[in-house]
């Protein structure tokens, strides 16, 4: 049976799991670990994405992202690829270094974040790969130290977790504190690295009670969140790819997208190519930079060397378009 696509969206909450093949080490040194973090940090800051935890484990790694404007599944392939070069070349060696496919579940934020959080943050104590709770705070590469103030790092989104816990820093650190070590009796949880109806309702247990009560919810292996979430997350999903196959079907290309923003902006093709800041011409590049990564797939890479501009510029003109779409409810589509 084939593997589903996976499933993403901007503002979407992601844990993230990638392993190395067959378990094997993939950090072998200090230098492995300083590598991946370096790149991990880098990825994260250049684009909108916000990394709210993370783990290094010597033969996996855990993430909790929540999507910006690069997708999950570009944003891994840079960081992992990037990483696995690097750790060949160093340690002399050939072929893959993780598995195939990292792990990735789209879970629902309410009541899984802070969970997830707790989770990850421990890894490091469960695997003991630390002495103890009070050791996991010295420990350079997990978040949990960052969170407590113990260690900084730039590309973290300390504040969305702290401001879960307080509005005082100091108060906020101390429950987030007792929080993490509370979930230290838990173990394992295996509910919280899968998606599917059974993690999302705690097991056989939970799936009875609910269809005891007449209440079937639906479930999906690539989600961990009740049935109102999957129902609404595949929703979307099937709309945005509805519209893929009817501008595929259209006949869209990069120039037919190009023409249709210059008949909304009222703009020739020429006029939308050529250079210039003068503020119309801003907003039809960023919605024709929107459309074409959201729509078609292109990547930012290619947009960067039609406009002649810089990776970042062009994701901060992905934003401004998205935004702009909204506020104009502007179509691809001819009525």
């Amino acid at each position: 049976m084939p593997r589903k696509s996976r499933i993403d969206a901007p503002g979407a909450l992601q844990h993230v799991i990638a392993r190395g093949m067959n378990r094997q080490v993939i950090f072998s040194d200090k230098a492995d670990y300083q590598d991946f973090v370096h790149r991990l940090g880098g990825i994260v800051s250049t684009s909108t994405t916000a990394c709210y935890a993370w783990a290094l484990l010597p033969n996996h790694v855990h993430l909790v992202l929540k999507t910006g404007d690069v997708p999950v599944s570009r944003l891994m392939q840079r960081l992992l690829t990037g990483y696995v070069v690097t750790y060949n070349r160093r340690h002399h060696r050939v072929g893959h270094l993780f598995q195939n496919r990292y792990k990735s579940i789209l879970c629902q934020e309410e009541p899984y974040l802070l969970e997830l959080v707790r989770y990850i943050h421990l890894n490091p104590l469960r695997a003991n790969v630390v002495s103890g709770y009070q050791a996991l705070a010295r420990y350079p590469y997990c978040g949990h130290g960052v969170i407590l103030g113990r260690r900084k790092v730039d590309w973290q989104d300390v504040h969305a977790i702290l401001g879960l816990f307080g509005d005082s820093e100091k108060t906020a650190r101390r429950r987030y504190r007792d929080f993490v070590r509370e979930g230290i009796a838990q173990g394992r949880r295996s509910d919280l690295i899968g998606g599917g109806l059974l993690r999302s309702h705690g097991g056989w247990a939970g799936v009875t009670a609910l269809r005891r009560s007449g209440d079937y919810q639906k479930g999906d292996e690539r989600m961990l969140g009740d049935g109102d979430f999957v129902d609404t997350v595949l929703s979307q999903a099937e709309e945005h790819l509805e519209q893929r196959y009817r501008l595929q079907a259209e006949g869209y290309d990069i120039d037919t997208l190009i023409e249709r923003v210059g008949v909304l902006v009222g703009m020739s093709p020429e006029e939308l190519l050529e250079p210039g800041k003068d503020r119309r011409k801003v907003a039809a590049r960023s919605m024709l930079c929107y459309w074409a990564t959201d729509r078609l797939g292109i990547s930012q890479t290619h947009l960067a060397n039609l406009f002649t501009l810089t990776q970042p510029a062009v994701s901060q003109a992905v934003r401004r378009g998205k935004e702009l779409v909204a506020l104009g409810s502007y179509s691809l589509f001819q009525d």
